[in-house]
């Protein structure tokens, strides 16, 4: 089931409104690695970072699944891997219990204790979860500052709720300094 969103939302414009940020692109353009490298790099500066990224689970080259990796902890769990399952998305089985035992938790410790929240990704996997849906309409209500990939078939569900980044592969070098100094200024 999917949720729907129809809250107030601020666009970030500067001083006093809440810092959304979405990052959209194809696959394998680099949006985790993009949300890594930022979140890697506010750490670097002393800034507290929750939230979670998904990385992918290969076999001999393939991509067979995906994992949630929190960004407090570092604690690991299969988010989805191919087969048979309850709940699917394409060839994939959904784990919506680890989903909501360790990437919803990591976003909940997020919204307490972190200067920004980071969340990879926006997607059909992820909203498969109410939890997960509950937390980030709670986090998008929220006026802690958020930075998340976004599915492309998603982006017309948040391009009103925050500011919107299209990444390639030859933009995103430049997008790394734009949107890691946008934020800087925002948490300043």
């Amino acid at each position: 089931m999917i949720y729907n969103f129809k809250h107030y939302i601020h666009q970030f414009k500067g001083c006093g409104e809440t810092m959304r940020i979405f990052i959209t692109g194809m696959p394998g353009v680099g949006k985790t690695t993009l949300a890594l490298k930022i979140a890697e790099k506010l750490k670097e500066l002393g800034y507290k970072v929750g939230g979670f990224i998904t990385k992918e689970i290969r076999d001999g080259g393939k991509r067979v699944g995906f994992k949630i990796i929190t960004l407090d902890t570092n604690e690991e769990t299969i988010l989805a891997y191919v087969g048979d399952g309850k709940i699917k998305v394409g060839k994939y089985a959904v784990f919506i219990e680890n989903l909501d035992n360790v990437g919803v938790e990591a976003i909940k410790r997020a919204l307490k204790d972190a200067d920004i929240i980071i969340i990879d990704e926006l997607g059909a996997m992820e909203f498969k979860s109410r939890k997960f849906s509950e937390v980030v309409d709670e986090v998008i209500k929220s006026d802690k500052p958020l930075l998340a990939t976004l599915h492309r078939n998603w982006v017309n569900k948040f391009k009103d709720k925050g500011e919107l980044y299209t990444l390639t592969i030859e933009n995103r070098e430049k997008l790394f300094e734009e949107i890691l100094n946008k934020i800087l200024a925002g948490l300043k």
